[in-house]
């Protein structure tokens, strides 16, 4: 699984591949969640502190994670994404 970001302890990955809708992976310390890219839904658990931030780069980052989600969906290398400064 490949990591697209990190920041702040929150690594974000994305699976070659994966089932829709498009989602992202996030963890950090011993949390772990997916969340929908066009609609932010999570699947899991996550500090609010850590999903607030992980919200915020969402919001900044929506196109680069579908640009992303296509690569990934043929298998071709992802493309870094910044972190949330």
């Amino acid at each position: 699984m490949p990591e697209i970001s990190r920041f702040y302890g929150i690594s974000i990955t994305m699976n070659f591949r994966e089932h829709n809708p498009p989602h992202f992976h996030a963890t950090y310390q011993d949390y772990e969640i997916s969340v929908d890219i066009k609609t932010g839904l999570v699947n899991g658990k996550m500090s609010k502190r850590a999903l607030k931030m992980i919200f915020e780069w969402l919001d900044l980052h929506k196109d680069e994670l579908m640009e992303d989600w296509n690569l990934a969906q043929d298998r071709k290398t992802l493309l870094k994404i910044a972190p949330l400064s």
